[in-house]
Order: C-alpha cells, then sequence, then structure tokens
C-alpha cells in the first residue's frame, strides 16, 4: 500500500501518544512521566509557533483573536468533537464537551497515560503562539475525569471580535490545516526525540517499543505514513 492512500486520523495521533508515554513511564517512572510533559510542552510551542507564522505571513497581529482563528486541525468528521465559547469577556472562556482524543484512549485502554497529552499541550500551544499568552484550564479535563474541559484565554473578545473571528476562519477554510499524517509525524518526531535526549538508551527503547505498539495496532502502512513528513 502506497503511503499516499494512508491517511492517519485523531485516533492515530492520540494512540501513538499513549504508547510512547506508556512505554517511557513503564522504562523510567517518574522521569519517563516527566520526559513525556517536557516533550509535549516542546511540541505545543512547535505548534503555536508555526500557527503564529501562519498568522504574520497573513499580515495578522498576534491576538487571543487570531490563536483562534488559525488553528492547524479539524475534526475527521461532524459530531466527532463538541466544543464552543462559555463566554466572551471579561475574558474569552472556552469548553470541550467531546473529545475524540479521549474516545480514542478509551478506546483501547490507554486512558492512563493519554491524559498526560492533556497536562499543559493548550497553553503550550498558546505560549508558543505567543510566549506572554497564558491558557489555564478551570475545570478538571475529561480525561483526567471531570465532565468537560474548560479554559480561560486570559483576554476578552469583543463582540466585534468575535464577529471577525468567525469572518476570518471562513476565509482561511483549510489552508493552515494540516492533515494528521503531518500531525502525527510532528508528534513521533518531537516526543521521540524528547525521550531518547532525556532518558538515553532507556528513552531509545521505550520509543522502539511503541511504535511495535502502534504497527501491531494499525498495520505498518500507518507508521510508514509517516515518513519524510516531519521536520
Amino acid at each position: 500500500m502506497g503511503n499516499e492512500s494512508v491517511c492517519c486520523k485523531i485516533e492515530h495521533h492520540a494512540v501513538l501518544f499513549a504508547f510512547l508515554a506508556k512505554r517511557a513511564i513503564e522504562a523510567c517512572g517518574d522521569a519517563g512521566r516527566k520526559a513525556i510533559l517536557s516533550g509535549m510542552t516542546i511540541y505545543g510551542n512547535e505548534r503555536g509557533r508555526r500557527m503564529a507564522a501562519n498568522a504574520l505571513a497573513h499580515g495578522d497581529e498576534l491576538t487571543t483573536m487570531t490563536n483562534q482563528a488559525y488553528g492547524e486541525w479539524k475534526p475527521d468528521y461532524d459530531g466527532q468533537m463538541e466544543f464552543g465559547q462559555l463566554r466572551t469577556e471579561p475574558t474569552l472562556q472556552t469548553y470541550i464537551s467531546r473529545c475524540a482524543w479521549c474516545d480514542a484512549w478509551k478506546k483501547h485502554g490507554l486512558t492512563e497515560y493519554g491524559k498526560l497529552y492533556c497536562v499543559n499541550v493548550d497553553n503550550a500551544v498558546y505560549q508558543g503562539f505567543r510566549s506572554d499568552f497564558v491558557c489555564t484550564p478551570t475545570a478538571t479535563a475529561l480525561s483526567w475525569g471531570g465532565e468537560r474541559c474548560e479554559f480561560d484565554w486570559g483576554y476578552p473578545l469583543t463582540p466585534e471580535e468575535n464577529a471577525m473571528l468567525a469572518d476570518k476562519k471562513k476565509e482561511l477554510g483549510a489552508s493552515c490545516m494540516k492533515d494528521f499524517n503531518f500531525h502525527t509525524a510532528h508528534l513521533k518526531y518531537t516526543i521521540s526525540k524528547t525521550l531518547t535526549e532525556t532518558l538515553g538508551k532507556d528513552g531509545e527503547k521505550a520509543v522502539e517499543l511503541a511504535l511495535k505498539d502502534f504497527t501491531d495496532t494499525f498495520g505498518s502502512e500507518y507508521l510508514d505514513a509517516l515518513t519524510g513528513i516531519y521536520p
């Protein structure tokens, strides 16, 4: 099967992360957990910087509104995710009440490891977009047993900015989005690099075992499809 005919989805992205976390923790305990969390911060920062570069390339300032507009992914199908705004002033607050990542971890019995993805990813992306921004969770995350994820983005969206956000999303469409072959390849590269650099031979072995878990679960063609995509 040629790489071009294989398309990773959110499930593949979620499960690869969970396998990497599982194998790192099994190998190195708390040091593995810390390495995974560090890798996720690096990964999130990289995503945020890419979003910022896209915004600046379009002549847009780096604001909370443009951060919301320049997202790099979309659900695999309608209804897979449920999310929205709780309020826009005095600060923007948003929620996620159904999450495809959580669904994937539950399906594969990996929530205990997958939930580490959620610890800092939203804030890491936001700070990668602009270093003085802070995204604060205001409720227990879905993956950690909460009813829904909730976030405070630290700045308001005025009614005018909220209208501009809708217009900007319509204008951009999917032009700045990446498919999940790209996102999964990016995750694989950055987390694997962090585990290897931080945990040495144990990290290398953890990555090797996690990639075997991934191919055993989905087939080797899904791992092959990531080759040469990132960086």
